[in-house]
């Protein structure tokens, strides 16, 4: 017999997790309502959730204080561009070490996931001095190359690769089809969730990169969005307003790619590592 759930738990439930949903969502909130209001409104106390009169205007004099239709398509092109190349990097390298065997398969995946561990400033420099002698600092071409592979999508993809049936890639081979085959007929097709799950990933942590993009780019015609923000932080005095308009438009983008994939992102968090 099913035991019922007691209804007074359950609304308890719900209210906690509606309490947590608005405290989680109260910098967003702020972010908005501080994005139409005068500089020195933003930090009133207490403050003033809705603007009585709200500054429409910050968010046409952020296209005409700064380039920032420039640094909304450098933005753009960088994260698709990085997405697609990483999201095929990880898909052939997840494949070799899921479903290829090989000598030292399983050693050679543990040395280049354990890259994760390794903290990005400690190959900085390293990694700058090498861009600056193939001449691609101030380029995207040298930020596209040093992010075309990922270590955390190679992991996450083969999680996921590791669960399809290896039954099944033996029947596709008995029936004449070679590796590339059966990648491209086989795997690829049922990889949409975490293929999603992943672009996701990528998308949005090339968007809001900011520490890339500061150091290797130097001209304002290769700058991207989080660098154009950073434009309204002057030596004495700071826009706030402005800076949350231009956080608000720099939002939308992601916040669209997340809603077109996001049966596909809930599908691939809950399927990836699970063994079939």
């Amino acid at each position: 017999m099913i035991e019922k759930e007691n209804p007074a738990v359950k609304c308890g439930t719900y209210l906690l997790l509606i309490a947590i949903t608005v405290i989680a969502l109260l910098p967003l909130i702020w972010m908005l309502s501080s994005s139409l209001k005068y500089d020195t409104d933003v930090f009133t106390q207490p403050p003033e959730w809705i603007p009585a009169h709200p500054v429409w205007s910050n968010y046409s004099v952020i296209w005409q204080k700064i380039n920032f239709i420039r640094f909304t398509f450098n933005s753009f092109k960088l994260s698709v561009i990085v997405t697609l190349i990483q999201v095929l990097t990880s898909c052939f390298a997840a494949y070799g070490f899921a479903k290829c065997r090989f000598p030292g398969r399983n050693t050679l995946f543990f040395l280049y996931i354990a890259t994760i561990a390794i903290p990005w400033q400690v190959y900085m420099l390293p990694q700058y001095i090498e861009m600056q002698k193939v001449h691609l600092i101030d380029t995207h071409l040298g930020l596209i190359l040093l992010q075309s592979f990922s270590a955390f999508g190679v992991f996450l993809v083969r999680q996921f690769y590791v669960g399809i049936p290896d039954e099944l890639l033996d029947a596709a081979r008995i029936d004449g089809l070679n590796e590339y085959g059966t990648f491209f007929r086989i795997v690829l097709p049922l990889s949409k969730p975490v293929l999603a799950t992943l672009s996701i990933f990528t998308f949005v942590a090339t968007w809001n990169d900011y520490m890339g993009p500061m150091i290797y780019f130097n001209s304002e015609k290769v700058k991207t969005i989080p660098l154009g923000i950073r434009m309204f932080l002057g030596q004495y005095s700071t826009e706030y307003g402005l800076i949350m308009a231009a956080s608000v438009v720099a939002l939308v983008p992601v916040i669209a790619v997340f809603l077109a994939f996001q049966r596909f992102f809930v599908e691939g968090i809950a399927t990836t590592g699970l063994k079939g």
